[in-house]
Order: C-alpha cells, then sequence, then structure tokens
C-alpha cells in the first residue's frame, strides 16, 4: 500500500535551530551600552525591514547600512554579520532523525530566512545534507504564511499537496500549509514531533518502506 506521505517539510528557526535573539542584543551592548537596546527597539518597531530582507527585496548591502546606521556607525560591517548571525544552536535530538526520515521520505527545509544568516549563521551545518531541497524565502521572494512560499514547494516536489507534511514552531504557518491541503503540525517539542509522527505511521526506526 502506497503511504500517505512521500514528502517531510522542515521549518528551521525554533524546529531544528533553536535560536535566541537576546543574543544578538548582548553583542552589541557589549560593544556599547545601548546599542543592543536600540537595536532591539529599531527591530520590534520597524518589522518590515526585516520583513523585506527576508523576502529578497533589500540586498545585503541595503540591509547592512539601514542596520549600521541604527547602531550609530559603531559596529564594523564584518562583526556586524557575526553577531547578527550569532544566535542558533542545533536541535541535535530531532537532526539525529533525519537519516532515519530520509530512508522513507524526502526531505525538505522551508524557511523564512534571509542571505545573511545563512551564510553567516546556519548555512555550513553538516545536517542539511539530509535534505535535497532548501526553499528560502528570500530566494523565493515571499515569506510565510503567504501562499506563493508554499506553492514552491510543490512546484519543486512535484507531487499533490496531501503528500507533504510540514512542522513549523508558529501555528499561523503549519495552518496556511493546512490551508492548502497540506497536512501540518506545531511544533512544540521534539517529543511531541515524535508522537505526531507516530499517529500517521512514520517510522522512526530505520526500517525501509515497502
Amino acid at each position: 500500500m502506497k503511504q500517505k506521505y512521500s514528502v517531510i517539510v522542515f521549518d528551521l528557526g525554533n524546529v531544528l535551530l533553536p535560536f535566541d535573539f537576546n543574543d544578538v542584543i548582548q553583542g552589541f551592548e557589549e560593544i556599547e551600552k545601548g546599542l543592543g537596546v536600540k537595536f532591539a527597539e529599531f527591530y520590534r518597531t520597524n518589522y518590515e525591514v526585516h520583513r523585506k530582507f527576508e523576502r529578497g527585496e533589500y540586498s545585503v548591502d541595503e540591509f547592512t547600512e539601514i542596520m549600521l546606521g541604527v547602531l550609530e556607525q559603531k559596529v564594523a560591517r564584518k562583526e556586524f554579520y557575526r553577531i547578527y548571525s550569532g544566535l542558533f544552536s542545533v536541535n541535535e535530538e530531532l537532526v539525529k532523525l533525519l537519516p532515519v526520515l530520509g530512508k522513507n521520505y524526502r526531505l525538505v527545509v522551508l524557511s523564512n530566512t534571509n542571505a545573511l544568516h545563512r551564510k553567516y549563521g546556519w548555512g555550513s551545518y553538516e545536517f542539511l545534507g539530509n535534505f535535497e531541497k532548501l526553499i528560502l524565502s528570500h530566494e523565493i521572494g515571499a515569506v510565510k504564511p503567504e501562499e506563493k512560499i508554499y506553492r514552491a514547494v510543490e512546484a519543486y516536489t512535484g507531487v499533490p499537496p496531501e503528500e507533504h507534511l510540514y512542522t513549523d514552531d508558529i501555528l499561523e504557518y503549519a495552518a496556511a500549509a493546512r490551508s492548502l491541503g497540506w497536512d501540518a503540525v506545531q511544533f512544540v517539542g521534539n517529543e511531541e514531533l515524535i508522537r505526531e509522527f507516530g499517529k500517521r505511521g512514520i517510522p522512526l526506526d530505520g526500517d525501509l518502506r515497502d
């Protein structure tokens, strides 16, 4: 019997890659007291700047110039890249499951991210080799929960919507996937996700599908 899903799609941030924005704030605070607070306030009140960067509407240079201005030109460009992108860690427990899942399913990443975070933050992690494709907002020109970015996954996989299972820590983004015919699970922790996989008959013991 044909399995229900052929593709499992993972979000990156706070699923495979926990992150803490306070690390960025603290990094700028260590350069000069108040800089991190100023950066955080700008980020909070001008979130669309960040969103446009995730959509690829700002180049790296354009975004960096805006941010260096916010930081009063007190941070060198390379230092900004390092601090701004130094907020990620790896969910090792979940990452260990990827080779097992990859024996049975095609694995794809779907992430709202940006070119700086990819180059200086998470792009060199070896576990990414488990994925056959990374669908990234800044390359697609759309961000979750916009329909275009989910359709980009479908265009790549070439399989019907209902054959995709998606997990994202943000409920709105999971709901958007469901509205397009995918199955989706909000990620709230590794144990809960493993239970949700189990409910769907997704093997995590390494057995190959029939």
